[in-house]
């Protein structure tokens, strides 16, 4: 009897890999479906993708083709030189043209130097003694040379000098007062003339800058000025 029982547990052993084998098969056909799902495609989506990407292919080759459209080269010419663009050489030649008269009398002095141009004009040509309103006379000279400085973008300092005598007015309780003051008139009038007022500055130095010395009537003549400077125009304010 026990030995019977043994014979049947030893088959049941023999036989329990065909239970493993068929599970193993069966999860392989399951792979092999769910790959299959997964990679199968859907007809009617490509059909649509397909008739998308003909459109687009069509209207494509309906269109000129740019690529083969050579752009016409660029002409690097050389813009037209503005009025603006006079070099500051020649602003002082045309300032010394307009003030021909003033400079052979050794009244008006035009220099170039690293800081612009300067243009020192002689107190007695603008100005009576202790006065800062300008004479009628120098209107005329003022206003030309305000149409040479109107045509350059270039900043402008006028500065106003005096010699050392003391001055004490109701209106000038000081050289500095009238210096500015002188400097300021000049300003205006240019202003009045068309040149740009945010160009321009004044600026009253008084005493405090000669150029001669004070202790003869020549030096003090000399150091009652009014300087126009020009400036550089990548020193200074400019407007466009």
């Amino acid at each position: 009897m026990r030995r019977r029982r043994s014979e049947d547990e030893e088959s049941d052993n023999r036989d329990r890999w065909v239970v493993s084998y068929a599970d193993f098969v069966t999860l392989l056909l399951a792979f092999f479906v769910v790959m299959y799902a997964i990679s199968s495609v859907n007809e009617g989506r490509y059909r649509q993708v397909s008739e998308a990407l003909v459109q687009a292919f069509q209207t494509t080759e309906n269109r000129p083709d740019r690529s083969s459209i050579v752009p016409p080269p660029v002409q690097h010419t050389q813009p037209p030189k503005r009025e603006q663009d006079v070099p500051l050489r020649g602003m002082a030649n045309d300032i010394r043209s307009v003030l021909d008269p003033l400079v052979r009398a050794g009244q008006v002095r035009v220099t170039e130097n690293a800081r612009g141009v300067a243009v020192e004009i002689n107190a007695s040509v603008l100005f009576a003694s202790g006065q800062a309103e300008l004479t009628p006379a120098s209107l005329r000279s003022l206003e030309a040379v305000a149409k040479v400085l109107a045509r350059a973008p270039n900043a402008i300092e006028v500065e106003g000098h005096t010699d050392d005598s003391p001055i004490n007015s109701p209106v000038f309780p000081s050289n500095w007062e009238l210096s500015a003051a002188r400097a300021s008139r000049v300003v205006r009038l240019f202003a009045e003339a068309g040149v740009e007022p945010s160009r321009m500055g004044a600026i009253g130095y008084g005493e405090n800058r000669n150029v001669d010395g004070n202790d003869t009537p020549e030096g003090r003549s000399r150091n009652r000025r009014v300087v126009v400077v020009i400036l550089p125009l990548e020193t200074g304010r400019t407007t466009d």
